[in-house]
């Protein structure tokens, strides 16, 4: 009886088959943490997702939306290509702060075990000392 059981156990421990997709969404939020650690970047998204943010600040939901914002990713495979739209901090060297900001996406998303094929940056703003959400 006690053979029968140890059979059991090393039937259940073996590796099974099958698929595992990560969805856009996982890679967009381990970007936008990444790039939001950059000296430098002072906020993601764009005029229009700053704008709404800044309402959505006003009225006590500050958090809805942020975990995305100014990112959008697509993976195909164990591939993943990263867009990001910076707001940088004025007097940064846009190459520099792009550069560490490429760096350090790249490396949070292979440690998840993807390949970063492209890390694609806009600088929309910068922000000259003040908030970054435009007048309005």
């Amino acid at each position: 009886m006690d053979h029968e059981v140890t059979r059991e156990l090393a039937a259940a421990s073996a590796v099974v088959g099958g698929t595992t997709q990560v969805s856009d969404e996982v890679i967009e939020k381990i970007a936008v943490a990444a790039a939001r650690a950059v000296p430098g970047v002072a906020e993601l998204g764009g005029d229009v997702a700053r704008f709404f943010n800044a309402v959505l600040d006003r009225v006590g939901l500050d958090q809805v939306g942020d975990a995305r914002r100014g990112c959008s990713a697509h993976v195909t495979g164990d591939a993943a290509v990263v867009n990001l739209v910076l707001v940088i901090q004025a007097g940064r060297p846009v190459p520099e702060v792009t550069g560490q900001v490429r760096a350090r996406v790249t490396e949070a998303v292979e440690a998840y075990g993807l390949r970063v094929d492209e890390v694609n940056i806009r600088v929309d703003d910068v922000e000259m000392g003040g908030s970054a959400t435009p007048a309005g």
